[in-house]
């Protein structure tokens, strides 16, 4: 490895692995796998005991983190008893009461029915706005994460293939994207068709309300 790594002004290379736990918290793709403790409750506070924090601290943070997850009143349930959706919030509340600066999500929907699935994104992004966290999503499709993300990064065997807004990757880089078989919105797959046939010429909407708005207006006009 050459040149400097830092997260949130840390390099990657000095500090310990428990040091940068305090900067990123990282949400499995599966949340059974992070999951262990007895009840909701315990396994959210299982990060900030071992900062060794007040106990406090701890309950403020545990308090805090499950009303931020919508986790509260599955306090006291079991981890295996609880749904995909569920599971997916816990796990989210465990991270986040650690407070770190960055979160990872390694494909938080893949476990869920679109419904909780969407649920589960709208409340990650309230969260990045209301607390101004950096949310970075590992995902291969962008029909739900394409409507709430700022920033796009298509990588193809390790390398950085195209980074940009999702407007911008979507409108230059289409062909590309499906080349390298990521999953397009649908909308944006209709869209594409109707701009080939000469019906439509604005740029890829990257959800289903846009496409709307793009249709009112050129209605009107």
């Amino acid at each position: 490895m050459s040149g400097e790594l830092l997260v949130d002004g840390v390099s990657v290379a000095t500090e310990t692995t428990s040091e940068l736990s305090r900067k990123v918290g990282y949400v499995f793709q599966n949340p059974e796998n992070q999951l262990f403790a007895l009840t909701v409750e315990k396994d959210v506070a299982f990060g900030p005991e071992n900062l060794g924090l007040t106990r406090e601290e701890i309950r403020g943070r545990v308090d805090w983190a499950m009303g931020a997850a919508g986790t509260v009143a599955l306090k006291d349930l079991a981890p295996y008893e609880l749904s995909g959706g569920q599971q997916q919030r816990v796990a989210l509340a465990g991270v986040l009461a650690m407070k770190p600066s960055v979160i990872v999500l390694d494909e938080p929907t893949s476990f869920l029915d679109p419904r909780t699935a969407e649920e589960i994104m709208s409340a990650v992004d309230d969260l990045r706005k209301e607390n101004g966290i950096t949310v970075i999503v590992v995902e291969h499709r962008l029909d739900l994460v394409g409507r709430y993300a700022e920033r796009i990064v298509v990588m193809d065997h390790g390398r950085i293939v195209a980074d940009g807004t999702v407007e911008d990757i979507l409108d230059s880089e289409f062909d590309r994207l499906s080349g390298l078989g990521i999953g397009l919105p649908k909308v944006s797959l209709l869209w594409s068709l109707l701009k080939r046939d000469g019906l439509v010429s604005e740029r890829l909407p990257t959800h289903v309300e846009s496409a709307a708005k793009m249709l009112s207006e050129r209605l009107r006009n």
